[in-house]
């Protein structure tokens, strides 16, 4: 993105970022609260059934949101034919959910497992009503909205999950709270909703929706395959307390797409679209980007590698230990990933549906591949599997980037360079925690405040050393924070 841009696309991405930073403390405090309300194997339950109905949420309106946010010609019909698919899918999805309940439960012998899946659901029937708005204000980068939409239904959701927890609900409490962040979503969605919007469904323009979401579809399937084959086999091959483990290792590593990724892809996608659209191409901003997002995952990473023990016993406490190996090796290969996070994204954005497709089932196939021979053999080795297919994900995505979009190889791996020097810098104090407390710290907290406040410094130090794009952002802070205080 063109960090100098008109304010208006600043501005957006400051929402963006309050968006998921605030949703962000929500789950962080809500999963604090569960994770000692909630043992390991209860969190498993919910965790593989959640994994199970992914693959049916990848078509849960076929790509019809992202179709009414890039198309250039938006018409009445063209929206009413969105609404249908959204509409007709939500229902449909959920027929199927139900029918699948039953044989789910019996195949992994958990019977709480048909009753989380009769919940969500009603989910699906619910979610229509939310997603028309959703994309509207996306396609308007109404950031704001969006950030109240998301905020209050996430709290409410939260506020729902706990306290059902606590009553002795278990794992169904977190299926409840999901239903009740999407009813707060719809809620708030009809008050955000355009009055010239049609209510009535429409079928005039609804093969052109479907066109475009089913070229989408056709590589989000084998995607959310390949992300959640882990639990899946897990929790088979293993036990649900093992897919427990793994499923708060890779919450916890997941927070930087939460915090970082997710933000600014939300601001990209239309603003990469509209770049498109009016000069062409946005190699340029697609490479600063990718700087200012490698830069802060690696240090991230890093930093999630060297202070994993004392992270997972504040936020889960001590009887998640069991995870913190994992969490280091999903960390090293999110580091793996992070030069490749906004390539689906360009794609997207110049139209190249087919290319999304063509890359995410390559992919996907072998990630799958290296994850079921990592489960087969312990859960260590899954772990070493992951960090493998991400390398291989990775440079494949970015050759294709190159190869289609035209992103000038040299430029993107000059940014790499640097973003790596301002992560290295950054580490300097998370290793020196790592050294001092060792791998496995009983002392919590002073690892975490010499590994944090350090990390800190040095990733503002590097920024400014390598003279990083993000310093076009930290030097104007500095100046309002110098000229408020002297």
């Amino acid at each position: 993105m063109d960090w100098r841009a008109p304010m208006s696309t600043r501005r957006s991405l400051v929402f963006s970022f309050l968006d998921r930073y605030a949703g962000l403390v929500i789950s962080i405090i809500s999963s604090m609260v569960i994770a000692r309300m909630l043992s390991p194997a209860e969190i498993g339950v919910y965790s593989v059934t959640i994994v199970l109905l992914m693959f049916v949420a990848t078509v849960r309106d076929m790509g019809a949101g992202t179709y009414l946010i890039q198309e250039k010609n938006l018409t009445t019909d063209r929206i009413r034919a969105v609404w249908a698919v959204q509409l007709g899918l939500g229902v449909g999805l959920a027929l199927v959910v139900l029918l699948a309940s039953y044989p789910v439960a019996l195949f992994y012998k958990e019977p709480r497992m048909r009753d989380i899946m009769l919940v969500i659901a009603v989910n699906y029937v619910v979610n229509p009503f939310g997603s028309l708005t959703y994309a509207w204000l996306m396609r308007e980068m109404r950031f704001e909205s969006l950030a109240l939409m998301r905020f209050l239904s996430s709290l409410c959701g939260a506020i729902v999950s706990i306290w059902l927890a606590w009553l002795g609900f278990g794992p169904i409490s977190l299926a409840l709270g999901s239903l009740m962040a999407a009813v707060a979503n719809a809620l708030l969605a009809i008050y955000f909703r355009p009055a010239s919007f049609p209510w009535l469904p429409g079928v005039r323009e609804i093969k052109t929706v479907l066109s475009f979401g089913s070229k989408l579809m056709s590589g989000s399937i084998f995607g959310v395959l390949a992300a959640n084959a882990p639990e899946l086999l897990i929790g088979k091959l293993q036990s649900l307390t093992a897919a427990g483990f793994y499923s708060r290792s890779s919450g916890l590593v997941q927070m930087f797409n939460r915090m970082v990724v997710d933000a600014v892809s939300s601001v990209c996608l239309p603003w990469f679209s509209k770049q498109a659209r009016e000069q062409g191409e946005f190699s340029g901003p697609f490479i600063k980007a990718t700087a200012y997002i490698t830069a802060l995952g690696w240090t991230f990473c890093v930093g999630v590698i060297c202070l994993a023990q004392p992270v997972i016993r504040v936020l889960y406490g001590s009887q998640w230990d069991q995870s913190v190996d994992m969490t280091r090796l999903l960390a090293v290969a999110t580091a793996f990933g992070v030069p490749a996070s906004l390539c689906n994204i360009a794609f997207l954005s110049s139209g190249a549906v087919s290319i999304i497709a063509r890359l995410t089932i390559f992919n996907a196939c072998q990630t799958i591949f290296f994850v079921a021979l990592g489960a087969s053999q312990g859960f260590t080795q899954l772990g070493l599997s992951i960090i493998v297919a991400a390398a291989i994900s990775s440079i494949f995505s970015l050759r294709q980037v190159v190869k289609h979009i035209g992103i000038p190889l040299k430029q993107l791996l000059a940014s790499f360079a640097n973003s790596a020097l301002v992560a290295l810098l950054a580490g300097m104090g998370p290793l020196a925690a790592l050294w001092a407390y060792g791998p496995y710290p009983e002392v919590i907290f002073m690892p975490l405040c010499v590994g944090i406040v350090t990390g800190a410094l040095g990733f503002v130090v590097g920024v400014f050393w390598v003279k990083h794009p993000l310093q076009e952002e930290l030097t104007p802070l500095w100046l309002k924070l110098k000229s408020r205080f002297t």
